[in-house]
């Protein structure tokens, strides 16, 4: 089930779901999801003189990407075929018994522009500003301005709250985050 309008309405009056700072509803509440906007971190990714990246060794992974900041009023020059992350604006927490998912909006993916590559799913308990994956697979350059809407994001109950929810979790790895980080798949183990 995904929370409609109103039931987004009610779970951001009574706190449930937080998003800081407090959204529009008139311009970002759509019928079943709540459009985000673009902040203003950036992680770009360096050329580098190393034939692969191993995600299980750190030392491939060093320096990979670099901070961009942008200000107020310059937008990002995101390439065809560049692929960065970046921050939303908003802070967003999510109770222990409501999961969410980050997508598209339409008019920015009829130019090419894809939010995420892979990791759209946000996990009950998480708090902090969501980090997307960018990709420009169109043609021409796209400019990304600060506050635009970007992104949506749709909110889906749990059956039941969960057991161990991100918040929670130990090792959480991107909880709490504030701007794009790199992977950090290289502290995890193979089993």
């Amino acid at each position: 089930m995904i929370l409609s309008d109103r039931d987004i309405k009610k779970a951001l009056h009574d706190k449930v779901i937080v998003v800081k700072p407090k959204p529009k509803l008139d311009e970002q509440l759509g019928s079943s999801s709540l459009d985000l906007r673009l902040g203003y971190h950036f992680r770009v990714f360096k050329h580098r003189r190393l034939p692969y990246v191993d995600p299980f060794d750190p030392t491939t992974m060093v320096d990979m990407t670099e901070e961009v900041v942008i200000s107020k009023r310059e937008p990002y020059v995101i390439q065809p075929g560049e692929f960065c992350l970046a921050s939303i604006l908003e802070w967003v927490e999510l109770p222990d018994n409501i999961a969410a998912r980050i997508d598209g909006r339409s008019s920015l993916g009829r130019l090419g522009l894809v939010i995420h590559s892979t990791a759209g799913h946000i996990d009950p308990g998480f708090a902090g500003s969501i980090t997307m994956e960018l990709s420009n697979i169109g043609m021409m350059p796209i400019l990304l301005y600060p506050k635009m809407r970007i992104c949506q994001l749709v909110f889906e109950p749990l059956s039941s709250p969960a057991e161990r929810p991100y918040n929670k979790k130990p090792g959480a790895k991107y909880a709490g985050q504030k701007t794009p980080a790199e992977t950090m798949l290289g502290s995890e183990k193979i089993s």
